[in-house]
């Protein structure tokens, strides 16, 4: 293969790798949060401590920028809406709808099981309160971000939804990109911050106030969870908080695998890989295939193409990182195997038999199932959710969905009779972890003293619980 490929090859062929083995050898960018701790923590602190004040501080020194107000305007918002260009209206009502229609479908049903007479458990399914959501600002405009976090909270039946999203410096009043705040108010969320990065994080996590608005000195109230995408410094600011506020992940950068055989298409194999290295340079794209062949076909056709994309730049510093490359393997088991390994956030399956593939896929973000299924299908409006597990986490994670939004919470129903039945056997089990008041605190509701233990068994059998 030519020096000049953007890809370089991870070949596997010929190797038996055990499970670390085959973890080690595959593509990964390097997190840096611990790095980005130092700067981030201090941010923390300052909006804790000084709220409104230190948001307009941040702003000005991160976004130059000072927005007139750092909640926006309910008319900002709707006017927004009345400016948007009537096909990206259209597209976006596309997705929401699509969205809505899949979330519906999502929500978790209550249940209850009856173990024995008078003894039932029953689990209901709780929104989580308060919700903030991030939408990235950077070297893309995200309103795709602001439909995958709140259709699935609103379906979900989160009663308060607060988006934060950077201001934008184009604008003379500091207002948040228009086609953000279009959509914000097309899905019917009118609590949107001009806050971005790590303090928008702060301002959700610990709520913020403003001493200089007496007549509304809360700017801000905090929130329960916080989810969606950011940068190095969002990431890093979500995992500090986590605990304070749940999170729905610590995202690192984005990445694609694709599994294909030798019956893919090379040039639109080629043209998945540019897509998910345009995000950012730290962009995984990975190649898994058994064909030698198809790999030199794919390296040939990014090599036309790239040039001629719009960020080509970014795409060659993607491709070409350590994240990225081209694994070849012995066979489709292999490369199904290496897919395991990998966890994709997006997994593209293009083979011959793309369902027997999938059936043994179990660590993805999603699965894009056969060549007219490509990620940024799910990216805009497949119905699907774009906020997925990256860096090897959907090994045990899932992707964003109308259960981040909820909690399971168990209610523990058991009559006289239920209770009667376990009682000495509850004691048996609390002393055996020398717990003894466990027990007692059951056994009051049947003997008249639970700590005359000379005497215990004669009153569990008069009170019939033996």
């Amino acid at each position: 293969m030519s020096e000049e490929n953007y890809m370089r090859i991870i070949d596997l062929r010929g190797k038996e790798l055990n499970r670390a083995q085959m973890l080690e050898a595959m593509p990964r960018a390097e997190m840096g949060t611990d790095e980005a701790t130092e700067l981030v923590q201090p941010i923390l602190d300052d909006v804790k401590a000084h709220g409104a004040k230190a948001l307009r501080a941040y702003a000005e020194k991160f976004d130059h920028v000072v927005p007139k107000s750092l909640r926006v305007p309910n008319d900002v918002m709707d006017a927004a809406v009345a400016e948007l260009d009537p096909e990206v209206r259209a597209a976006i009502e596309e997705s929401i709808r699509r969205a809505r229609a899949v979330a519906k479908n999502q929500v978790p049903e209550d249940f209850h099981t009856d173990l024995a007479e008078g003894a039932r458990v029953s689990e209901r399914w709780i929104p989580v309160q308060r919700v903030g959501l991030y939408v990235p600002g950077g070297k893309a405009v995200y309103p795709s971000s602001v439909i995958m976090n709140a259709v699935p909270a609103q379906a979900a039946g989160v009663e308060s939804l607060a988006i934060a999203t950077p201001p934008n410096r184009n604008d003379p009043d500091g207002w948040p990109n228009k086609t953000i705040l279009a959509t914000c108010a097309m899905l019917g969320v009118d609590e949107v911050y001009a806050v971005g990065g790590a303090q928008a994080i702060a301002m959700f996590a610990y709520g913020a106030t403003d001493v200089d608005n007496p007549t509304s000195p809360v700017l801000c109230e905090p929130v329960d969870k916080i989810t969606g995408p950011g940068n190095i410094f969002v990431a890093t600011a979500k995992r500090l908080v986590s605990g304070i506020v749940g999170i729905d992940a610590v995202a690192g950068p984005t990445e694609i695998a694709i599994i294909a055989d030798k019956d893919a298409n090379p040039e639109w194999v080629a043209a998945d890989l540019i897509g998910q290295a345009e995000h950012d340079e730290l962009a995984g794209s990975v190649l898994i295939t058994d064909s030698p062949e198809l790999a030199d076909a794919v390296q040939a056709s990014l090599l036309k193409r790239v040039p001629r994309t719009e960020h080509a730049e970014r795409v060659t510093t993607s491709l070409s990182g350590r994240q990225s490359g081209i694994i070849l393997t012995d066979s489709l088991e292999q490369s199904i195997d290496a897919a395991n390994a990998y966890a994709a956030e997006h997994l593209e399956v293009q083979t011959a038999d793309p369902d027997a593939v999938i059936a043994k896929i179990r660590n993805a973000g999603a699965i894009f199932r056969g060549p007219y299924s490509p990620v940024p299908l799910g990216d805009y409006m497949s119905g699907s959710n774009h906020v997925l597990p990256t860096s090897g986490t959907a090994r045990f994670a899932a992707g964003l969905g109308v259960h981040t939004f909820m909690k399971p919470v168990e209610v523990i129903e058991y009559d006289e009779q239920g209770l009667k039945e376990l009682a000495s056997r509850v004691n048996a089990f609390a002393v055996s972890e020398d717990l003894p008041a466990h027990g007692e605190s059951v056994l009051s509701r049947f003997v008249a003293d639970p700590y005359d233990k000379a005497t215990l068994k004669d009153q569990e059998e008069e009170a019939g619980l033996r």
